[in-house]
């Protein structure tokens, strides 16, 4: 597991926005911690570390609270290959320049 000291600067900010908007999110749907725990299968110890965004926290469980919100639609874009300028680039530099026809033997 990642530690503090350990975790990039921007991914440790990422990672508290994304916090602060599941709480955000909670409170407008007016939600209370208790009964977010008992949808998500956590403890209440567990949600608030996740609304504050600790390294600690799974995936798994932050994908159950957004699912819960409603708003797991695009996690399944975050890492999705289309939107991956750099390893299209990466690919598009190892196309051969041209292409031969098979010799017949």
């Amino acid at each position: 597991m990642a530690t503090r000291n350990s975790i990039p600067i921007p991914v440790a900010r990422v990672l508290r926005k994304l916090g602060n908007d599941i709480r955000d999110a909670r409170r407008r749907r007016r939600i209370p911690t208790k009964v977010m725990a008992e949808r998500a299968a956590v403890s209440r110890t567990t949600l608030m570390k996740a609304e504050q965004g600790d390294l600690g926290v799974s995936i798994g469980t932050i994908a159950t609270l957004l699912f819960i919100l409603g708003l797991h639609d695009r996690l399944a874009e975050l890492a999705d290959v289309g939107h991956d300028q750099v390893g299209l680039d990466l690919a598009d530099e190892l196309l051969p320049q041209r292409i031969r026809r098979k010799r017949r033997e």
